[in-house]
């Protein structure tokens, strides 16, 4: 049996596993993300909205520290790479066509799991559009268990 790809976490993921409450127990559980260090990847983007959410919760120093320590654990995708930029162009005229815009850091973040080959998790349904098309991705309820549909 061939190895999974690397699991690309989306922001939504990353505040649950800090904020270690039911919703991170579950995807720590599920997808062993904490357990596996160095193994999952993030997109850049998902950095710069770390920072900002920690800033916009006005954050202690020691839940910031606790940021910078999952953000040391994890690969950080940088975005202004050919194979991203391609498919961040494709993504987004795949959803201008088909009348679904997503934000776009949400683009960003996919066309980094596009390129990257990895398998998104994430607890909202804005990739819902891409799935199967130009991500797989693995939605975790965040009301109830971890689902790959």
């Amino acid at each position: 049996m061939p190895p999974q790809p690397p699991f690309l976490l989306d922001t939504n993921v990353l505040v649950a596993l800090i904020r270690r409450k039911e919703l991170g127990g579950r995807i720590e559980q599920a997808y062993g993300v904490a357990s596996n260090r160095g193994s999952a990847l993030i997109s850049v983007v998902t950095v710069g909205e770390m920072f900002s959410l920690a800033r916009q919760w006005s954050w202690p120093e020691n839940k910031v520290h606790e940021l910078d320590s999952l953000l040391e654990d994890v690969i950080c995708v940088d975005i202004s790479n050919e194979e991203i930029l391609r498919a961040y162009g494709q993504i987004h005229h795949f959803l201008i066509q088909r009348g679904n815009p997503i934000g776009d850091n949400d683009m960003w973040i996919a066309a980094t799991c596009a390129a990257s080959g990895a398998i998104l998790l994430t607890t909202d349904k804005d990739f819902d559009p891409l799935d199967g098309t130009f991500i797989r991705r693995f939605w975790i309820d965040p009301h109830g268990s971890a689902t790959q549909a």
